[in-house]
């Protein structure tokens, strides 16, 4: 008698060997995995592309600018807040605020020039402060616009005096 295992209707990875056997060898359905086509078409990745730049194009446009909004605010919330509380702490603790000449360097070391403040307890900011586009605050005092106090003002992000500059001596209503 003949030895079926030997013959080519019956060689590994055929129908005939797998039906021989009885069941289908793993190492035969991990060939077969492997010789069907794997991979993406160029039109399925085309169509991926086009669904990701619709995307894109829809949400970039109400992302710009949103950072330049953002510094506003930020400028806004360091006038409004932040120096204006150490400014009103250096006057509590010295009866006056820092003056023209002495700036808001007053807020981080004691000022040697006149007037000397008399109970000077800071640094009353952690760092010198600037503003988001990385520019010096304006400080004048006694103020121009608010005249019993101080003027405290960012120049934006063009760093010149001008209509976008921020300024704690107007009220911003939303």
């Amino acid at each position: 008698m003949r030895n079926r295992a030997f013959t080519p209707n019956a060689l590994p990875g055929t129908k005939a060997y797998s039906k021989r056997l009885g069941f289908t060898p793993n190492i035969l359905l991990e060939t077969k995995a492997y010789s069907k086509r794997s991979g993406f078409t160029l039109i399925e990745l085309m169509l991926v592309v086009i669904i990701i730049s619709v995307l894109v194009a829809m949400v970039v446009p109400r992302l710009v600018g949103r950072s330049q909004e953002a510094r506003i605010a930020a400028a806004s919330a360091q006038i409004e807040a932040h120096l204006a509380t150490a400014l009103d702490l250096y006057e509590l603790d010295n009866g006056m605020y820092p003056t023209t000449e002495q700036a808001l360097d007053a807020l981080m070391i004691k000022p040697g020039s006149s007037p000397v403040p008399p109970n000077w307890k800071g640094p009353y900011v952690r760092k010198m402060p600037i503003d988001p586009w990385g520019n010096p605050y304006a400080y004048v005092c006694p103020g121009v616009h608010n005249t019993g106090d101080y003027d405290l003002s960012s120049y934006g992000p063009n760093g010149i005096e001008s209509d976008d500059d921020i300024v704690n001596w107007q009220v911003t209503q939303d």
